[in-house]
């Protein structure tokens, strides 16, 4: 979920590199024993993916009874005269699933005049994945992923519409609570603090911590944090990692704290333990909010950057490690049910801006357009490292951790009573669920974002 353009996650810009390189993190080639543990985490979340799919999978299994003549011109004919918003897209992913261009391009002259960004939110977001279809059709995910790229507004414009989708959905604010709580729960007997955040972008969760930490009774401890960043969150702010180090500085000075910033401007792949100086008189956190999706792993390369991060910050003994994630599933998803699964995600995210911007505020536009859709046309219309925005539901990334060496860290109930406090201040269509030591905040009956912690 980022707010980097076209991009729903923090407030700020998100990787988009997509490194293939072969070596572990130490720099030596891959060995057989990590070939084997690929191969046995490769067939142990193909396992974990079948059961999640569930009712999802017999609904899919449904709609491809439904449309296996997709090319009688009579079935077409008649989804096209009930004029199902939803169901035309679907028998359109369909017909690209099966490159049946004949029978998606009827279906896209039919969808076309539906769709508006100043509709309802169903026919907003179908006019994004309405370009996805188009671009996955042509074989031209890539360029029209890329050409996206290139027509972002500048990183002032771009910051403003990050702030707005901010301030009018609590989904960020929501991880950096849950996060937050969670680190200073397990540091609230420590006196020297690292934290390690792989995604620090506007660095913008550390305020509420750093506040907190002054007034810890005792006194603040002293805080160390290691902010992990690249190009894209670089052009968000206007500038390198330093000027979120020296914002962060200010506020501890204001708050009697003891602060220091590293800044590393790698992408979180590149990341190894060399980067952070790691040191043995500290108690150390690790924050991983909305970043680890955009990791490649064992569907894409061999080297798996997903669980290679998880084993080198578990390596490096932290008290704690907080993760925050968008609870969709569309990495190892065959293209139907991901495009499905989009559909189904983004149509809660539309509906909840949908209550607070107006439909005509062309702020609303920008936002859905610059912080939304480039993440809709990259799931739809682009393959292996091309593919970036690669999501997986909470029960996955429990197994990558489990088998990573982590185990769950409870959350406060304090956390939690906290975010009801704040989700007070937004529609009452949101709702909060606490399950199995984690936290899921959601929209009507659809889990959006989930939150959990691990040492």
């Amino acid at each position: 979920m980022n707010q980097k353009g076209f991009n729903l996650h923090t407030p700020e810009f998100n990787n988009y590199s997509s490194p293939t390189a072969s070596y572990s993190s130490n720099g030596s080639s891959i060995s057989q024993q990590d070939s084997q543990h690929h191969d046995d985490l490769e067939n142990k979340l193909r396992e974990i993916e079948k059961v999640m799919l569930g009712t999802d999978q017999a609904f899919m299994d449904s709609f491809d009874d439904s449309t296996s003549h997709v090319t009688d011109g009579r079935t077409i004919t008649e989804i096209i005269s009930r004029r199902d918003f939803k169901e035309l897209l679907l028998a359109c992913a369909k017909s690209v699933a099966e490159n049946d261009t004949i029978t998606a391009d009827w279906l896209m002259s039919e969808i076309r005049p539906m769709v508006s960004v100043y509709g309802e939110p169903a026919h907003r977001l179908g006019a994004y994945l309405l370009e996805g279809l188009v671009a996955r059709l042509s074989s031209s995910g890539s360029s029209i992923y890329n050409a996206l790229k290139c027509k972002e507004p500048s990183g002032e414009e771009l910051f403003s519409y990050m702030r707005l989708l901010y301030e009018s959905c609590p989904y960020f604010k929501f991880g950096y609570l849950s996060a937050n709580g969670a680190i200073a729960e397990a540091m609230k007997n420590e006196n020297k603090i690292h934290i390690v955040d792989f995604q620090i972008a506007q660095g913008s969760q550390w305020v509420t911590l750093i506040k907190a930490l002054a007034c810890r009774p005792g006194g603040p401890p002293s805080l160390r944090i290691t902010g992990v960043d690249d190009f894209t969150n670089a052009y968000a702010r206007g500038g390198k990692v330093n000027i979120v180090g020296q914002r962060l500085a200010n506020l501890a000075e204001s708050c009697n704290i003891s602060f220091e910033f590293h800044g590393v401007s790698v992408s979180g792949s590149e990341v190894e333990s060399k980067h952070l100086d790691i040191r043995p008189d500290e108690s150390l956190a690790v924050n991983f909010a909305f970043m680890l999706h955009h990791m490649p792993d064992e569907s894409v390369h061999p080297q798996n950057h997903r669980d290679r991060l998880l084993r080198l910050v578990k390596s490096l003994s932290p008290k704690v490690v907080t993760l925050v994630e968008q609870e969709s599933n569309v990495n190892t998803a065959p293209f139907f049910h991901r495009f499905q699964e989009t559909l189904n995600y983004y149509t809660a995210i539309f509906e909840s801006i949908d209550v607070t911007l107006p439909r005509n505020d062309q702020q609303r536009v920008n936002i859905e357009q610059h912080c939304l859709a480039r993440d809709i046309v990259n799931i739809i219309a682009c393959e292996g490292a091309e593919r970036v925005e690669r999501h997986e539901l909470l029960g996955k990334w429990r197994s990558r951790f489990t088998m990573a060496g982590f185990t769950p860290y409870p959350l406060s109930s304090l956390v939690n009573n906290t975010i009801k406090s704040l989700l007070e201040n937004y529609s009452h269509k949101y709702r909060l669920e606490e399950r199995d030591g984690a936290l899921f905040l959601g929209w009507m009956n659809r889990n959006l974002v989930a939150s959990c912690a691990w040492k």
